[in-house]
C-alpha cells in the first residue's frame, strides 16, 4: 500500500460480512484478535477494554501509542465494523486481512482515509475500496 508523502495517520474503516456469530459473540476472543491486529499493524499496545452487550454483541477497543484500534459486533447479523486509526510508521492495512480471517468474514468492504496532509484542503484524502488488496 502507498502511503502519501506528509501524511500524519492513516484511519482505515472496515466492514465484515457473513462472520460466525459465536466469534462475534466472544469478547475474549475478540480482545484477542484485535490485540493480534494491532500488532500486524506494528502499533504498540497501551491498554484494551471490551465490553460484552447483553444478550449478545461485543464492542472494543486497544488503545496504541500511535492511536487506537476499535470494533462493533453484531452476531444475530453475522457483522462487524471497526476502524483502525494509526499514525507514525504503523500499517494499518495489515490488520485487514488478519480480523478478515478471525472472524472468519465472508467478505470485506473497506476505506482507507489519509488524515493531516499538510496544506491540503481538506487535510484529508479519502482512498477507493481497496478491496481487491486482500483477495475477497
Amino acid at each position: 500500500m502507498t502511503t502519501l508523502v506528509g501524511t500524519k495517520g492513516r484511519h482505515v474503516l472496515a466492514e465484515y460480512w457473513g462472520c460466525q456469530a459465536d466469534i462475534l459473540g466472544d469478547k475474549d476472543l475478540i480482545k484477542a484478535r484485535m490485540e493480534d491486529a494491532a500488532r500486524a499493524a506494528k502499533a504498540t499496545i497501551v491498554f484494551s477494554a471490551f465490553h460484552k452487550f447483553t444478550p449478545t454483541g461485543v464492542s472494543g477497543v486497544v488503545v496504541v501509542e500511535e492511536s487506537h484500534l476499535a470494533i462493533h459486533t453484531w452476531p444475530e447479523e453475522g457483522y462487524a465494523s471497526a476502524d483502525f486509526y494509526t499514525c507514525g510508521d504503523c500499517v494499518p492495512e495489515n490488520a485487514l486481512g488478519l480480523l478478515q480471517e478471525a472472524l472468519r468474514a465472508e467478505r470485506t468492504h473497506f476505506l482507507v482515509i489519509d488524515r493531516g496532509m499538510p496544506g491540503a484542503t481538506p487535510s484529508f484524502k479519502v482512498r477507493p475500496n481497496e478491496q481487491e488488496a486482500l483477495g475477497t
